[in-house]
């Protein structure tokens, strides 16, 4: 009894997760049966947090520090990386992470008790990088924009990456950090193609709201540029030059692009999807990826991960970067400041006489 595709839900399937001592196959063995419901709902639970920043050494990020409001996201794209880490929850990568989310609401006092220790040394941090920052939730919640606001207090410099057009709300924000070269922006920009982005990311922006938010964000002076993310063989990769033409109509002034990453469980959903929306194309678009990755799904070395190797891959490389200077897309974003960092004197702070 394979599963079926969901209304507005980019994951077929619910599997364990990695870390279950058990799983289930659904089976029809003939007999009656309740009718599964053809929308699921999205729960949002309370996840405490000790601590927000999160750091990481890696070669492939261009950040330090991060902060994540969110654990999973409604967005549901199918072939989001931070799917896996559902597993350390107990839950699948697959529905729940899509449906069950997990908020801090503890996260703006939390950041704001982490800027002010004495050893702070400060560094850009990315907001929301795992799971979106503006995911629809958001627009209830309030969370990104408080963590905002004590960045904005502490003249603490962030980056955000998003696909979201929610994002415009906090102009009133991010356009005066701007200003001291405390805030840039990054939006992604999967495809132009409505009906793929609805197949690809059921829940997100269309392309042409990316669009308009990217002509928004560079109105009100925030650095703003388009991340093709991520990039898939036989499937979008065609769009390169097309996705560069309308982000620099859009006023960007970078851009970025990340190859198709499968991960743990995401390789079987990857192809459980490929199954249902692109049978045709299926076999073809896991060979390239095996193709770049010396025979398997994926590969997690750095300097591999996010960009493959290979014939395909130099290729899109090539595309991609004379895409780019023909836009000077290809000077990337003004670096941010962290000279103007200044944590709020302390309630019992002894004043400096000089």
């Amino acid at each position: 009894m394979p599963a079926q595709p969901r209304k507005g839900r980019g994951a077929v399937g619910n599997p364990a997760g990695r870390f279950e001592g058990m799983s289930g196959v659904a089976e029809d063995d003939g007999w009656f049966r309740e009718a599964e419901a053809e929308s699921l709902r999205t729960t949002l639970e309370v996840d405490a947090a000790r601590s927000v920043i999160s750091r990481n050494s890696s070669p492939d990020v261009p950040f330090e520090q991060s902060v994540n409001p969110y654990r999973g996201c409604e967005h549901g794209c199918v072939y989001c990386f931070a799917r896996p880490t559902h597993a350390y929850l107990g839950l699948s990568p697959g529905l729940d992470f899509e449906t069950r989310l997990f908020h801090k609401p503890d996260a703006p006092q939390r950041l704001a008790e982490e800027l002010s220790r004495r050893g702070y040394r400060c560094r850009p941090i990315a907001l929301g990088i795992n799971t979106d920052a503006y995911q629809p939730v958001e627009r209830r919640i309030r969370l990104t924009r408080s963590l905002l606001e004590v960045c904005a207090e502490y003249r603490q410099p962030v980056s955000i990456v998003t696909k979201s057009g929610l994002i415009e709300r906090d102009l009133d924000l991010l356009a005066p950090m701007a200003e001291r070269g405390l805030a840039q922006v990054m939006v992604s920009v999967t495809t132009l193609d409505g009906e793929l982005a609805r197949r690809l990311e059921p829940r997100a922006a269309a392309p042409a709201r990316r669009l308009r938010a990217v002509s928004a964000l560079r109105q009100a002076g925030v650095p703003v540029g388009v991340l093709c993310a991520p990039v898939i063989p036989a499937v979008n990769d065609a769009e390169i030059e097309a996705i560069l033409d309308a982000a620099h109509e859009a006023g960007a002034g970078a851009a970025g692009y990340v190859m198709l990453r499968l991960p743990h469980e995401l390789k079987d959903l990857f192809r459980e999807w490929l199954h249902h929306h692109l049978p045709l194309k299926a076999e073809h678009v896991m060979s390239v990826l095996q193709q770049m990755h010396g025979g398997r799904d994926y590969e997690s070395a750095f300097g591999v991960r996010m960009r493959g190797r290979g014939p395909f891959a130099d290729l899109v490389a090539q595309r991609f970067a004379l895409a780019c200077r023909r836009h000077g897309l290809d000077r990337g974003l003004p670096p941010l400041d962290c000279t103007h960092f200044r944590p709020p004197a302390r309630r019992d702070a002894q004043l400096e006489l000089f």
